[in-house]
């Protein structure tokens, strides 16, 4: 009975939050998204010496979520599962879209109803700077370096697979920062064009410009808008960043960076690339930090602020040889926690969020929070926890849902699940040959050692709540489960 009056409780405080914001204007949104970027190099946690001043004031008009995560830490899949609120099985995307993948239709669909067709039908003004890479190239193959390979990633977004957004300043994946390439909204496929500027740097001008629509010509002036600006450092190449940054690291003892086990010794393959990588990484970070408050003083001077719902995240993190692992698409905490603060003055109160979010939660979350709780597609597999943030009442999920994919096989790869304190997650491995990995983060927070099989009655605990993932979304992997 406690349970049930509290539930209405919660209900009672959202719906009068909800009521109360619709005497408001329709708020803005902007989202704003690095690639590649760790959660545990933000500098107000205090766990790696990164410089983040503009993020360090943010948090303090922010939710920060603590257990922020990447299901599937790879950047294609991460995407699809923001912008259509699907898991991979659903919305198609079970890998990275390339040229390998494309011939297994790896892309987000045409017609998926992602949030910002939904805000497109409620009279939203959008746009999109930035990295999409949600389209599979095909050929002809553009003509851009990273299509020079075998392996082709680049790729044009015709506008009927831009998902309502009008204002298009992006490409599909491209990583020489100190040159990017663009597409603009009307710009055919063949003409992209080149810019000697630093990535974020010219993505945060393009960004500025559209929430100040001089004379309106990149949005149309009285009607809300929503803004994605997808930065892709500190993506590698690393270091490809101004030196401006890298001065801010250029007097720190190397050793001075290297605070966790997990990162091997001088010498070996992956403790060199970390310690040839990591300052580089920060000076991108610091970059991306600098842009982004570019962002956030535009908003205060043109008096958008208080309506606007801000959000920063990333797709993934990056190991950068911690555990081993050049970089993402791995079970560790490195690769799978991002950042996650969403700031909404006058309706989310500053707090930390232990809430265990998962990618997909943040399309019916942020729709609830702008007041379109009611235009939340059936489709959706994420929960939307705005009366829960609003009000600090309600469900909250015993476990986030991890997975690895094979090429064209959605039955393939690895599956688990991260709860508040643990990792699990199986590996099939080739020809059956299962591996089981168990982390106990709180006793082993680096993820030093396997207690699977010290542990049969826990992880036996874990795989039921794994089949429970599995069998709510109707995951193939379902028939390996042991």
């Amino acid at each position: 009975m406690k349970t049930i009056a509290a539930l209405f409780l919660s209900l009672a405080a959202f719906h009068g939050l909800v009521a109360n914001a619709k005497q408001r204007p329709s708020p803005n949104l902007v989202f704003v998204f690095p690639d590649e970027m760790r959660a545990q190099a933000m500098g107000f946690l205090g766990e790696e010496k990164v410089q983040t001043p503009v993020l360090d004031r943010f948090v303090k008009e922010s939710v920060y979520f603590s257990n922020a995560v990447s299901n599937y830490p790879v950047c294609s899949p991460t995407r699809a599962m923001i912008f259509s609120g699907q898991y991979p099985v659903k919305n198609r995307v079970i890998g990275n879209c390339t040229s390998v993948s494309a011939q297994f239709g790896c892309e987000l669909p045409a017609e998926t109803r992602c949030w910002s067709d939904v805000l497109k039908e409620k009279g939203y003004s959008l746009g999109y700077i930035g990295k999409w890479h949600l389209d599979s190239p095909h050929a002809p193959f553009v003509n851009t370096s990273n299509n020079a390979g075998n392996v082709k990633w680049n790729e044009w977004t015709p506008p009927s697979r831009r998902h309502g957004f009008d204002y298009w300043h992006a490409y599909g994946t491209y990583d020489q920062h100190l040159r990017p390439m663009y597409w603009d909204t009307d710009a055919p496929r063949d003409s992209f064009q080149y810019y000697d500027e630093w990535g974020p740097e010219h993505e945060a001008d393009r960004a500025i410009d559209f929430i100040r629509n001089k004379n309106g010509k990149l949005r149309k002036s009285g009607q809300p808008f929503a803004l994605v600006v997808s930065m892709n450092p500190p993506h590698m190449d690393y270091k490809a960043v101004p030196q401006k940054y890298k001065d801010l690291y250029k007097d720190l003892p190397i050793e001075s960076l290297i605070n966790k086990p997990s990162i091997d010794a001088v010498g070996t393959k992956w403790g060199d690339h970390y310690r040839k990588s990591v300052k580089d990484y920060y000076a991108g970070i610091s970059g991306v930090d600098e842009q982004f408050g570019r962002i956030l003083k535009v908003l205060e001077e043109d008096g958008l602020a208080g309506n606007t719902l801000v959000v920063f995240t990333s797709d993934h993190g990056d190991c950068m040889g911690i555990h081993g692992e050049i970089t993402k698409n791995n079970l560790y905490e490195e690769s799978m926690r991002v950042p996650l603060l969403i700031r909404f003055p006058g309706r989310l109160k500053p707090h930390t969020a232990d809430l265990l979010l998962s990618t997909p939660d943040l399309y019916p979350t942020l729709l609830g929070l702008m007041g379109f709780a009611t235009a939340i597609p059936e489709t959706t597999d994420g929960e939307n926890f705005a009366g829960y943030l609003m009000t600090g009442k309600g469900r909250k999920p015993a476990s986030q849902w991890y997975m690895r994919i094979s090429d064209g096989n959605p039955a393939g790869g690895l599956r688990g699940v991260r709860t508040d304190r643990y990792t699990f997650v199986i590996d099939q491995g080739k020809e059956n040959q299962q591996k089981v990995m168990l982390f106990d983060r709180q006793n082993d927070p680096y993820q030093l050692k396997n207690i699977a099989g010290e542990s049969p009655e826990l992880a036996k605990e874990l795989t039921t709540q794994l089949r429970e993932w599995l069998m709510k979304y109707q995951d193939p992997w379902l028939k390996n489960m042991p």
